[in-house]
């Protein structure tokens, strides 16, 4: 076996805080060869980004390396002076940073950018670093590279800003490439996109991969060994086909039990209670002790040292050791309860025809030159206690359907009835009368929570408002009965939404939409910021919440995994309009659609084995959205009638509709 190009040896990193000294790292090794993909996952605060950040020599200024060897090639890179250290980055080691809008700098075109890596690291400049620049933008997917190069990070697409940061990170021919969350805020499109390209120019240039990610999908797919990392320290290393078919640490295959999907739908997500512990002082026993249900006594007093499970196979575990030898159980799968039988009661929403149109307006008279067609004649139906699932790439418009449910947003044209009753005709006072009946959960809670209130005060505003529990005893009592609903105790009412993770904020978020007893709850990426064991703990209390008052959700996501687990229907959308609709087995299990085909096709899962649909260029502008069928410059079953004029809804079943071509000339049922 060749000598590894990357060794972290016995890491510590600690940073100074408010409380004392934070062990962030606190002795973690691994080691990464040449060509090869290295997956380090675990949840928020286990200490993967500061991993990569501690190989790079980018800490704060709070933090310190107390300890430890990082040998790249054989050269000690914590013995290099900071000089010598800037030669190492963008060269030997590039860095793709989690969200690519705030690590390029907005005032410098693109090409300025790729240009000062060139002449840092290659010494080219001018006309053959322009040449060099272009090249690598063809590399990464970029179209018209010439034209880009002269554009702003603002100018650009989210997933085209990531593939410039891939082209920053591989302007140097790095051996190494560390890959922060690389697609955590794209769309499953646009992730299949950059993965590929990742493993392409991994083939052709030998380059090894550090990628840190919670999504085991993407792991499944990208890496050739994984290693799980809890509160500091690596408690699991292995082979991608040994972690996958038997891990064996109790965290890992808890990890595993809080994934959702369609092996799970109806029944609770496992969990893990508690949360990461503080990296505050020593451990005296397993750091994870407080929330393993294997724990025993020895646990609490000794921490445990490395099994072999196999040669490329090791775990801290006491599990593992020779005292409780043999192995785990099976990682458990939950069986798919039925879901519940479809709802006979009246519609209790129902969209038509709806349209919102933003106008664009230029000059210095601010006229109006064009229209923005978000939302572009939505049809859809949501009954009492059922969920709605609306998905689709960014900028399709999902966003913007929610809001004008909800008249935050007012539409164009077209009907919005909530049970019976047009809100597009209300104003004023009758409108505000209606707002207890429906709510919204935002996809940040950190951004939708007031940081200046207390979570009571956060609570009781909407109550007062609407003059929903209108007493304050009343009130009071209600604020207690909502904490305990979502998990939290009374204690919480009292402190400030930055005193909570990420998973707490989301559940006041869900306490707060609920304080007023509505009927409808418009879900906005409500678990996409959140690890898959809070993102479990999220789907649970919604689905719970749905059972025991009836509450209906449109849940907005482009997680289709999440839909597998909770939704009873779904609707594709694209640039503006539906595309395919019907029950979550109809169109997760039987895409009709070629979007929904690719849209599907392009989820990493655990299992693998779906044949890749690779979807080419980018969303079209919902200014100027393309003749006829509005995907067909991306579909790669397009005629030339899709380029004349749009689809009508074609029923392939009584619950199963789709706009394409392909189906209507089937059955000639189109409307």
């Amino acid at each position: 076996m060749s000598a590894p190009l990357l060794e972290a040896i016995a890491l510590r990193t600690w940073l100074d805080g408010s409380g004392g000294v934070v062990r962030a790292l606190d002795g973690v090794d691994f080691s990464i060869r040449r060509g090869e993909t290295f997956a380090i996952v675990g949840e928020s605060g286990c200490g993967k980004s500061m991993t990569a950040l501690t190989l790079a020599r980018l800490l704060p200024e709070t933090a310190r390396i107390v300890d430890g060897t990082v040998r790249l090639d054989g050269d000690d890179l914590l013995a290099l002076p900071e000089a010598a250290m800037r030669n190492v980055r963008g060269r030997r080691i590039a860095m793709i940073f989690q969200e690519p809008a705030t690590s390029l700098n907005p005032v410098l075109t693109v090409g300025h950018q790729i240009g000062e890596v060139l002449a840092r690291h290659l010494g080219l400049r001018g006309a053959a670093a322009r040449r060099r620049a272009a090249e690598l933008l063809d590399a990464v997917g970029i179209a018209e590279s010439g034209r880009r190069l002269g554009e702003y990070p603002f100018q650009l697409s989210g997933g085209m800003k990531q593939r410039v940061m891939i082209a920053l990170a591989l302007a140097g021919e790095p051996d190494l490439l560390i890959a922060d969350e690389p697609t955590t805020a794209l769309d499953v499109t646009i992730q299949a996109q950059v993965l590929e390209l990742l493993r392409d120019l991994q083939r052709r240039i030998g380059m090894a991969i550090l990628l840190i990610t919670h999504d085991l999908g993407i792991v499944a797919q990208m890496a050739h060994r994984v290693a799980v990392m809890y509160a500091g320290t690596i408690v699991e290393v292995a082979d991608r086909d040994a972690f996958f078919r038997a891990s064996q640490h109790p965290y890992s295959r808890k990890l595993f039990a809080a994934l959702p999907g369609l092996q799970s739908r109806g029944a609770e997500l496992a969990v893990i209670p508690g949360q990461v512990p503080p990296l505050i002082g020593e451990f005296a026993g397993c750091r994870f002790v407080d929330r393993c249900e294997h724990a025993f006594d020895r646990c609490r007093v000794e921490a445990p040292g490395w099994a072999e499970i196999a040669e490329t196979h090791r775990v801290r575990c006491h599990l593992r050791s020779r005292e409780r030898a043999g192995a785990l159980e099976a990682r458990p799968g939950a069986a798919a309860a039925a879901l519940a039988p479809p709802e006979t009661r009246p519609a209790l929403l129902t969209l038509r025809d709806l349209e919102v149109h933003f106008p664009i307006r230029r000059g210095l008279l601010r006229r109006t030159v064009g229209h923005v067609r978000a939302v572009d004649g939505v049809s859809l139906e949501l009954r009492p206690g059922r969920t709605l699932a609306l998905v689709g790439e960014s900028g399709c418009g999902k966003t913007t359907v929610g809001k004008s449910i909800l008249q935050l947003v007012r539409p164009t044209a077209g009907s919005v009835a909530f049970d019976g009753v047009e809100l597009t005709r209300l104003r004023g006072e009758a409108l505000r009368r209606r707002r207890g009946d429906f709510q919204m959960i935002f996809q940040d809670p950190y951004g939708s929570l007031n940081p200046r209130m207390r979570v009571a005060d956060i609570l009781s505003e909407g109550m007062h408002a609407l003059g929903v529990h209108g007493a304050r005893a009343t009130a009071d009592q209600r604020i207690g009965e909502l904490l305990a609903q979502v998990g939290l105790d009374a204690g919480a009412r009292d402190r400030y939404p930055h005193e909570f993770s990420g998973g707490q904020r989301q559940r006041i978020a869900i306490a707060r939409a609920l304080a007023v007893s509505p009927r409808l709850i418009v879900c906005d990426e409500p678990t996409s910021a959140l690890d898959v064991s809070v993102q479990a703990q999220i789907l649970n209390l919604l689905a719970r919440l749905q059972r025991e008052t009836g509450v209906a959700y449109l849940f907005i996501t482009h997680n289709l995994a999440v839909v597998e687990y909770l939704a009873h229907e779904v609707a594709v959308m694209y640039l503006g309009r539906i595309v395919e609709r019907g029950t979550v087995d109809e169109v997760l299990t039987g895409p009709k659609h070629p979007y929904t085909q690719a849209l599907l096709s392009a989820v990493p899962t655990i299992e693998g084995g779906r044949e890749k649909i690779r979807l080419q260029g980018e969303l079209p502008s919902a200014v100027t959205p393309p003749a006829g069928c509005h995907f067909h410059p991306r579909c790669p079953r397009a005629h030339a009638r899709c380029r004349e004029r749009y689809p009508g809804d074609t029923h392939v079943s009584p619950t199963h509709s789709v706009r394409c071509f392909l189906y209507e000339e089937e059955d000639g049922r189109a409307t």
